[in-house]
């Protein structure tokens, strides 16, 4: 079998990247030859491989946006198109390229519901989860040094408790629900420091701003939190995790939550949401919580454009209202750190089921495994 996989190589620091390059090399290690190739730039290398390696597969990495690149351009040249996608939260365009394909990887079971709510025949999709580096991600004591150092960077003492959440704007990932659980938490325990460690974007900064003027509304003072917006390699990452008490990342929409598999790698609790893609990776009151929904955003419609495969920009009416992100309860969430935070039994046995639950269950080579066996199955390749 000779496998190409489509995803942002060389391997850069988002998730998407990671995701695929984690695949590639499980499968390499696994046997199998396989090449990687960026999905979008660098159309010729693409072709290349097309021509003179001739894979049996092509495996792509991205949304149903991504179609022209993961679906159609492989077909141009006669070879099998299996693209592995994610969800932004709605399927507006190729229903009948992706209807046509004999097999379809989705990161998580809520992925998978997406795509048939917006009405996508779902019958040859597999779930296929996002691995990760066990060498990499891996419990550490609290007292290593680059444990140590990372509260240091932090402003977290050694008497106080941290938690952390990462990604994006972190108030995708739940960080305003989150500000507002800690005020109730505030109240019985004062000893913690909440690090969020978002990007530089636009957004991330109009999202900060909003975050501050709600600390002040809930009276919380201002050295309770720590933004960070530096990059941090993948080989800094884990000691990012190990330093954190507990990750807290009830996400507003998540496919799948990589980060959210590391942190339980290494070995910390995760507080996270009952929907989406958490739900296939927390084993509720295990390996972490999972704050049941408290509240949705509807949308009755919603704009497309040029960049999802359009003629021009136009507005979808929905029959009925698509839930386009969730909130997670905030009740639960301030009842779930509080216990996490003076529990130290608790939080301790927690990690550990955390980091068993991961290396037995999101082993990158044991999913590049699954994956194999998927493709032998389903398209009967050897």
């Amino acid at each position: 079998m000779k496998l190409l996989i489509l995803y942002e190589h060389p391997a850069s620091l988002g998730s998407m990247s990671t995701q695929g390059q984690l695949l590639y090399q499980g499968l390499k290690e696994n046997g199998i030859e396989c090449y990687p190739a960026h999905y979008q730039e660098r159309a010729k290398e693409r072709e290349f491989f097309y021509r003179a390696i001739k894979p049996d597969v092509v495996i792509g990495i991205g949304w149903w946006a991504d179609t022209p690149q993961l679906i159609r351009e492989p077909q141009k040249f006669n070879i099998l198109p299996v693209p592995w996608l994610l969800s932004d939260g709605w399927v507006a365009n190729y229903h009948s390229d992706i209807n046509a394909l004999p097999l379809v990887f989705v990161t998580s079971f809520w992925v998978k519901e997406t795509y048939k709510r917006d009405m996508v025949d779902v019958k040859n999709f597999e779930v296929l989860h996002v691995g990760y580096d066990p060498k990499l991600f891996r419990p550490l004591p609290k007292d290593q040094a680059g444990v140590r150092e990372v509260r240091r960077m932090f402003g977290v003492k050694d008497d106080e408790k941290m938690i952390l959440t990462m990604g994006g704007d972190t108030t995708s990932k739940g960080a305003q629900e989150m500000i507002v659980a800690l005020a109730k938490v505030n109240q019985q325990f004062k000893n913690w420091k909440y690090v969020c460690k978002s990007t530089t974007s636009a957004c991330a900064h109009n999202h900060h701003e909003e975050e501050l003027n709600l600390m002040d509304k809930l009276g919380l003072p201002k050295d309770k939190i720590v933004y960070v917006t530096d990059d941090f390699s993948r080989e800094m990452v884990p000691f990012l995790l190990n330093a954190a008490n507990i990750y807290a990342a009830p996400s507003r929409i998540e496919g799948f939550g990589m980060i959210q598999v590391e942190a339980m790698a290494c070995g910390t609790p995760v507080i996270s949401i009952d929907a989406m893609g958490p739900k296939d990776t927390i084993v509720h009151g295990e390996t972490g919580f999972l704050a049941k929904v408290g509240g949705t955003v509807e949308l009755t419609d919603e704009w497309v454009n040029e960049e999802m495969g359009f003629d021009e920009a136009f507005k979808v009416k929905f029959e009925k209202p698509k839930i386009f992100a969730y909130r997670a309860d905030i009740d639960e969430l301030a009842d779930y750190t509080l216990k996490l935070l003076t529990d130290e039994k608790l939080a301790r046995e927690m990690g550990e089921k955390a980091a068993r639950h991961a290396l037995e269950n999101f082993d990158y080579k044991k999913l590049a495994r699954h994956c194999l066996n998927i493709l032998q199955e389903k398209l009967n390749l050897k």
